[in-house]
Order: structure tokens, then C-alpha cells, then sequence
């Protein structure tokens, strides 16, 4: 019997988070500017009421905050910012990988490679740069779910959307592709020899290596 791919029926909340998130990922929406609920609304062809909930879904991942007397604004770039997120990165991720190489089974590994050749593809086109995060959590995912750890998984997940917008700077502004696909190609054939030491120590490096490249990034942009 043949699987069939289950219909996904978005709310119009659901609907207006990605389009919000994603303009403020690109740019199109820049750090500071105004979030107007009315504008959005109107531009949106939707209530403002899954406007609202939408902003307030998009502060929890930490792209908007809300500020008396200002409302809504796309949260500016911070060097502070990006030192916290990816040093929690760095630790947490390690430390799930370490746990889930003893338990990887071949299917994981055979996924992790499949979406990984995605990734490249991907990369290759400026126009599928919305699905490089996809992409990209999906591949790391693909190594740490054997951890059995669905709690920090899901802390991990979190981090990657707020890391999104700076991870995208790297990319596209610093070069940052060719060596991404080098570490992820390396990262996965560590995981296939079990070499966990080797591959915790290079998941590190990947993760504060961008982290260093960025700050010098944002440290530019926001002087």
C-alpha cells in the first residue's frame, strides 16, 4: 500500500508567521523597522487579529519585540546576542551528538545524506536561499534524534530560528558556503565512522567558527 503525504491545513495565524518570519529573515523587513498591525493587515488580506497572534509567536523566537509606546519592531542585530546564542549552541549540540552517535542506525545516517545533498543543491541557487535553514536543521536533526532527547531537541530548534537571519549574514555576505558544505560532509562521515570525539570537536568549531565571522559581520553593520 502506497503512503500518501497528509494534507497540512495552515491557519491564517500559521500563514502570517511564515510570511512575517521570513521577510524579517531576508532583510526585506530590516532590524528596527516598525511592524504597523493595521499595514500588515491590509497588505496580508487579513484580520489583524492573526496579525497580533503572529507578532507575538514571532517575539517568543525572538525575530519582534513589543515596546511601550513604539509596538512591534523587527529585533535589531546584536554581537551580545550572537555570542549567547551560538555559545549555547556550541554546548548543547555537542553534547546531543555525543549521545546520539553510539545510537545511530544506518537509516539515519542514510537521511542525514539525502537532505544533506539537498543542502548543496540548494546552495548552488540564490533563490532557494528561504530553504537553507530548513535544510540545514533538518540535516543536523537527522544526527541528534538517536539521542532519544526530544526536550532539548526542541531548545536546539529554537535556538535555530533565532540564529536564522545571522547564519544567512554568513552565508551570503562572508563566503560562508564552501566551507559549510566541507564541515557538514566531513561532520557526516565522522558520525558514520563513530569517530564521536572527532565529530563533537568539528560540530564545536562549525558552530563558534561561524559565530566569530558573524559578530565581525553585525559589529559592521550596526556601528
Amino acid at each position: 500500500m502506497s503512503r500518501t503525504t497528509p494534507i497540512v491545513h495552515k491557519t491564517r495565524t500559521q500563514l502570517v508567521v511564515e510570511v512575517l518570519r521570513e521577510k524579517i529573515l531576508s532583510g526585506e523587513i530590516a532590524a528596527g523597522e516598525p511592524l504597523r498591525q493595521t499595514a500588515l493587515a491590509e497588505a496580508l488580506h487579513v484580520s489583524r487579529i492573526p496579525v497580533r497572534e503572529a507578532l507575538l509567536q514571532l517575539e517568543a523566537e525572538g525575530l519582534v519585540k513589543f515596546e511601550p509606546h513604539k509596538g512591534a519592531t523587527a529585533t535589531e542585530l546584536s554581537v551580545a546576542q550572537v555570542t549567547e546564542l551560538f555559545e549555547l549552541r556550541a554546548m548543547i549540540e555537542t553534547d546531543l551528538l555525543a549521545k546520539a552517535i553510539p545510537q545511530l542506525q544506518a537509516e539515519d545516517l542514510i537521511k542525514a545524506e539525502r537532505v544533506l545533498e539537498q543542502l548543496e543543491s540548494a546552495f548552488k541557487h540564490e533563490d532557494a536561499v528561504a530553504s537553507w535553514s530548513e535544510l540545514n536543521t533538518q540535516f543536523h536533526t537527522c544526527l541528534y534524534q538517536a539521542a532519544n532527547r526530544p526536550h532539548t531537541l526542541e531548545v536546539v530548534h529554537g535556538l535555530n530560528t533565532n540564529c536564522d537571519r545571522y547564519i544567512r549574514l554568513q552565508l551570503l555576505l562572508a563566503g560562508g558556503i564552501p566551507a559549510a558544505e566541507h564541515e557538514h560532509r566531513e561532520l557526516l562521515n565522522y558520525c558514520k565512522q563513530r569517530e564521536t570525539e572527532k565529530a563533537t570537536a568539528l560540530l564545536r568549531h562549525h558552530i563558534l567558527h561561524a559565530a566569530t565571522t558573524i559578530r565581525d559581520l553585525v559589529a559592521k553593520q550596526v556601528v
